[in-house]
C-alpha cells in the first residue's frame, strides 16, 4: 500500500479529536474533561458503577433510565462494541463519565470504537474526569443530579445547564418503565417445544434474562408493563416472571400492584428480579424507599440465609425495600453484606424474588440457581 493511500485510510478511520465538555452538578461544582459521545445536553441523577468489565452491557441495561453513570473502573472502551453485548434495543442512560480518554479498541470482538457507538446512538459522555472524586462525594452526599454539556467554560451555557438541572424533579416518583417498555407482544418459542409457558413482564428487561428464561426450555410471553391480568390469564401461563427496571416502584406500582395482585391471587408461580422484586414487595404489603447512594457493580456480597452461602452479585438499584415493612408471612431470603439491605423474599411455595442480577454472572455463575428454582416451581405447580 502506498503512503498516499495508507494516509487516506487513516484519515478516514480516524477518530475526532475531541474537544472540551463540563460535568455539572446540583450544587454548582464543575468538572471540565474531554467530550466524548453525542454532543447533546443530558440530565440526569449521577450514579457510581464499580464494574471491571461489561460497560457496553451496562450502558444498554434499561435500569439506568435517567442515570448518568461515573464508572470507576479507569479503563472504559479499550475493548470496543460489539452486537452481542446489548442488553436492549438501545442504550437508555443519559450519559457516561469516565477517567481515561478512550484508547483505541483491542479485542477481535470488536466492530466500532466506544465513542463512535456513543454518538451513533446519541449518549453524551466525558472524560478526563476525577471518577474517585464524583464517586466520593456520592457516598458522602448522595447521589446528586447533573448534566453533562460540550464546550469550555461558558457562564450562559453552564447557568442553563444548572437551570435546567434544578427544573428536573429527579427519580423520587418517577416511573420509567413505562418509557423502556415493549409496546406490543411477543412470544418466544421454546427450543424443544414444551408445554410449559411463562409469561414475563416487561419493565425493561435485558437481553440476558430473556436468554436464561429461554434455556429453561420454556415458552416466553413477553408483554408490556400494562398488560392486564385478564389478559395475562387468556395464556394460561404455567408461571409469570416479573423484570428489572428504572424509576420509583412507587410510581410504577401505582398501575402494576392491582395487576400482580390478582396474579398472586390465581396462585401462579411468580419470580421476581430488581425491579419486580420491588413490586412484588408492594404487592405483598411491604414498602420502599429511594437508597442514599444505591447498589452499582459487579462485586456485591450477598447472604443467602436459607443456605448460609454468599454469593457475589451483580447489582443495579438505587431503591429498596424496607425491612420494617416486610409483613410477617414474608420471609427474607437474601441479605446484603455490604449494609444489610433486604436481597430476596419468599412467600409460600409460589412467590419468590431477589434484589439482585442473577443473570449477570459476574465471573462465577453464583445466582443461576434461581432460575432453576423458578423452573422446579413451575413444574411442581403444573
Amino acid at each position: 500500500m502506498s503512503k498516499s493511500i495508507r494516509l487516506k485510510k487513516d484519515r478516514a478511520t480516524a477518530r475526532p479529536k475531541p474537544i472540551e465538555g463540563q460535568l455539572i452538578l446540583e450544587d454548582g461544582s464543575r468538572f471540565n474533561g474531554l467530550k466524548i459521545g453525542s454532543p447533546n445536553m443530558e440530565i440526569g441523577e449521577v450514579c457510581f458503577n464499580t464494574s471491571m468489565t461489561g460497560y457496553q452491557e451496562i450502558i444498554t441495561d434499561p435500569s439506568y433510565a435517567g442515570q448518568i453513570i461515573n464508572f470507576t473502573f479507569p479503563h472504559i472502551g479499550n475493548v470496543g462494541t460489539n452486537h452481542e453485548d446489548d442488553e436492549s434495543i438501545k442504550p437508555f442512560a443519559k450519559g457516561i463519565i469516565i477517567n481515561c480518554d478512550i484508547s483505541e479498541p483491542s479485542n477481535y470482538r470488536s466492530i466500532l470504537h466506544l465513542d463512535a457507538w456513543l454518538k451513533k446512538n446519541n449518549v453524551p459522555g466525558i472524560c478526563n474526569i476525577d471518577t474517585r472524586l464524583i464517586t466520593n462525594r456520592i457516598r458522602s452526599k448522595g447521589a446528586p443530579k447533573g448534566g453533562i454539556i460540550e464546550g469550555p467554560i461558558n457562564n450562559k451555557k453552564t447557568a442553563h445547564c444548572l437551570k435546567e438541572i434544578k427544573k428536573w424533579k429527579g427519580l423520587n416518583g418517577l416511573d420509567l418503565a413505562i418509557d423502556v417498555s415493549r409496546k406490543d407482544i411477543k412470544i418466544y418459542k421454546s427450543k424443544n417445544k414444551s408445554n410449559l409457558k411463562v409469561v414475563a413482564i416487561d419493565y425493561g428487561i435485558k437481553e440476558n434474562i430473556l436468554n436464561c428464561l429461554l434455556n429453561l426450555n420454556l415458552e416466553v410471553i413477553l408483554v408490556p408493563a400494562k398488560t392486564s391480568a385478564e389478559k395475562i390469564l387468556e395464556y394460561n401461563p404455567n408461571g409469570v416472571f416479573l423484570s428489572n427496571g428504572p424509576g420509583d416502584p412507587k410510581a410504577t406500582g401505582k398501575y402494576a400492584i392491582p395487576i400482580i395482585k390478582k396474579l398472586i391471587k390465581n396462585n401462579i408461580p411468580i419470580f421476581g428480579i430488581c425491579l419486580g422484586h420491588q413490586l412484588i414487595s408492594l404487592a405483598l404489603g411491604a414498602k420502599t424507599k429511594k437508597m442514599f447512594q444505591g447498589h452499582r457493580g459487579a462485586n456485591h456480597p450477598v447472604k443467602n440465609l436459607e443456605t448460609e452461602k454468599v454469593e457475589i452479585t451483580s447489582q443495579n438499584h438505587g431503591f429498596e425495600v424496607t425491612e420494617k415493612s416486610i409483613p410477617k408471612d414474608v420471609k427474607i431470603t437474601h441479605k446484603s453484606l455490604f449494609d444489610g439491605s433486604i436481597e430476596g423474599i419468599r412467600k409460600g411455595k409460589n412467590i419468590f424474588a431477589v434484589q439482585y442480577h442473577p443473570e449477570a454472572s459476574p465471573g462465577p455463575h453464583d445466582s443461576h440457581y434461581l432460575f432453576q428454582e423458578f423452573i422446579k416451581m413451575i413444574n411442581q405447580n403444573a
